[in-house]
C-alpha cells in the first residue's frame, strides 16, 4: 500500500491495467450494482444547481425519476448517491447508441455545465472509502470491466496513468506527481 497525504491507494493502483472498451461492457458500470453512483457532499448543490442546464440531455424516465426522488438520494448509511431508474441506471444515464453514459458529461461537453460529472464515476473503477483520518483508495474489480483490463494490458496504460485526470481532479497535480514518484521509483 502506497500512503500520500490522507490517502491510502491499494497497490493495485499501480499494478492493473485499464483503459474503458465501451463498446464491449455497454457503460455497464453505470447500471450494475445496488446503488446510484456515490456522491461528495459538495456535489449535491451543484447538482441542484446545474439540473436545468442538463435536463434537456438527460432521457425522459431519468427526468421522471430525479423530479420524484430528488436530485440525490441519501442512503442507509449517511452517504449519498444519484437516484436510480426502478433500482437499476442512474438516472442522469442515457443510452447513445446501445450503450449508456453520462447525461451530465455530455452537457459539459456541450459547454453547459463546467461540472464534469460526480468524481466516483470520473474516477471509476478507483473507489474511496473514507475513514476518520483519511480516505483509502481501492481498485473495484468487476467482471463487466475485464474488456477495459485487457484493452489496458494490451496497450501498456497502467489505472493510475488511464485516470490520471480525474485523480487529479480529486487531489490535485502535486498529489499526482507524488504517485507517480512513488510508483516508478518502486518499479
Amino acid at each position: 500500500m502506497m500512503i500520500i497525504d490522507n490517502t491510502y491507494i491499494h497497490d493495485d493502483i499501480k499494478e492493473k491495467f485499464f483503459v474503458c472498451q465501451l463498446d464491449k461492457c455497454k457503460g455497464a458500470c453505470c447500471i450494475e450494482g445496488d446503488a446510484g453512483a456515490p456522491l461528495e457532499k459538495e456535489e449535491l448543490a451543484i447538482l441542484e444547481e446545474i439540473y436545468p442546464k442538463i435536463k434537456s440531455f438527460l432521457d425522459p424516465k431519468g427526468i421522471k425519476d430525479i423530479e420524484k426522488q430528488g436530485y440525490y438520494i441519501q442512503e442507509e448509511d449517511g452517504s449519498y448517491s444519484t437516484p436510480t431508474i426502478k433500482g437499476r441506471e442512474c438516472a442522469y444515464a442515457i443510452y447513445d447508441n446501445g450503450v449508456l453514459q453520462c447525461g451530465i458529461e455530455k452537457a459539459y461537453l456541450a459547454g453547459k455545465t463546467d461540472f464534469k460529472k460526480p468524481i466516483s464515476c470520473h474516477l471509476y473503477p478507483i473507489r474511496i472509502t473514507r475513514q476518520q483520518t483519511h480516505e483509502v483508495l481501492a481498485y473495484d474489480k468487476w467482471e463487466i470491466c475485464k474488456p477495459a483490463c485487457v484493452n489496458g494490458k494490451n496497450l501498456g496504460v497502467p489505472l493510475y496513468q488511464f485516470l490520471k485526470d480525474p485523480l487529479i481532479r480529486k487531489y490535485g497535480k502535486t498529489w499526482y506527481k507524488k504517485l507517480v514518484d512513488i510508483i516508478e521509483s518502486n518499479i
